[in-house]
């Protein structure tokens, strides 16, 4: 468990539940992909994953990812099916997943990163996450693992609920969620998706968009 030096109340949670946690830290971090990079590198397992404080496992979920990795040591990480959960109506439903193709992946994320599992050896041949980013840093493992370790492996079994609501980084940040896609898309694959074009933004993201370009 990660918190990084929270002061809302999360601490005595942790404290609550710690005889149930491997182990925990709380202090000031780099960031969150910096945070995960610590955590996992504390541990042995042969086996990693991050879950953030807005997702949950399903029951079964790791179960069935962890018998697909088992069952083929050649691949670097499986990925599931996910639920999106709306918190404030509790609608739900299916996240955008694909099975792996790397022209599917140049044009959106089709991995959920709630429902990964991946290799450790995998996992430490890439370096992890990259800490210069901080919230597409999940896209851009894909993409170093299959250029480093070969295609991810799609397993058709719902494994986690990614919750979204009102605070979660991604939606309080769109412009910079698109920037740091955009970089990556480019850095990956050598071009830019139609979608970095016609992606529909607001008027104020867009004069972002435009003032970053002009100052570059």
């Amino acid at each position: 468990m990660a918190d990084g030096g929270s002061s809302d109340g999360s601490l005595e949670i942790i404290k609550k539940f710690a005889p149930q946690l491997a182990g925990w830290r709380s202090h000031p971090d780099a960031g969150q992909a910096a945070a995960i990079n610590e955590c996992i590198a504390r541990g042995r397992a042969p086996y990693v994953c991050w879950l953030n404080s807005d997702d949950m496992l399903m029951p079964g979920g790791l179960a069935a990812l962890l018998r697909v990795l088992e069952a083929d040591p050649s691949l670097p990480a499986v990925y599931g099916r996910a639920w999106n959960l709306i918190e404030g109506t509790q609608e739900k439903s299916p996240v955008w997943v694909e099975p792996f193709d790397i022209r599917r992946l140049a044009r959106r994320c089709i991995i959920s990163q709630p429902a990964t599992l991946i290799r450790r050896s995998a996992w430490e041949a890439v370096g992890g996450l990259d800490e210069n980013l901080h919230l597409v840093m999940d896209y851009d493992l894909w993409w170093r693992l299959y250029r480093n370790s070969g295609e991810l492996r799609f397993v058709d079994h719902f494994a986690a609920i990614n919750r979204e609501h009102a605070d979660t980084k991604s939606r309080n940040n769109r412009f910079e969620h698109y920037r740091e896609g955009v970089a990556v898309v480019r850095r990956h694959s050598g071009f830019v998706p139609w979608w970095a074009k016609l992606i529909p933004l607001p008027l104020r993201w867009r004069l972002a968009r435009l003032k970053h370009w002009l100052t570059q």
